[in-house]
């Protein structure tokens, strides 16, 4: 069994692709949009320029996002995404980079597990965790 993570940015998944492929370098593979699906009874009204499906990559992780139903604001709740830097730099980067028009949650800071650690909430209201491992 394998488990992929799905997103749903309900109007904003194109927007928050181009954002993530700038600052963090995702790798997008696929990418339909709802005025492409062969089968039009399945899409939302009003939604034909927003993405149906799309994949991409972060680092060597894999995972799925779309526009859902288009309605309202995205709800990332109860979870947070997570990966690890190999510097301070790269790491106060990223965290200022995703708290543009978001919030620094927790500072990056010493952590008593080792290396740095801090959290930020973005703009499409996605929790990032940051970890800079020990050199």
């Amino acid at each position: 069994m394998n488990v992929e993570t799905y997103l749903f940015f309900n109007g904003k998944c194109e927007e928050a692709l181009t954002f993530y492929q700038d600052l963090l370098g995702i790798e997008v593979s696929m990418l339909m949009k709802y005025d492409e699906s062969p089968d039009q009874s399945i899409c939302p009204p009003n939604c034909g320029d927003k993405v149906m499906h799309a994949n991409f990559k972060i680092g060597d992780t894999s995972l799925m996002a779309s526009d859902g139903d288009c309605a309202g604001e995205p709800n990332f709740a109860g979870f947070s995404l997570s990966f690890n830097v190999a510097s301070e730099e790269e790491g106060i980067r990223i965290m200022e980079g995703l708290a543009t028009n978001g919030k620094i949650t927790m500072p990056l800071a010493p952590s008593f597990w080792g290396g740095l650690f801090g959290m930020v909430t973005d703009q499409y209201g996605m929790s990032w965790m940051v970890s800079v491992l020990e050199a």
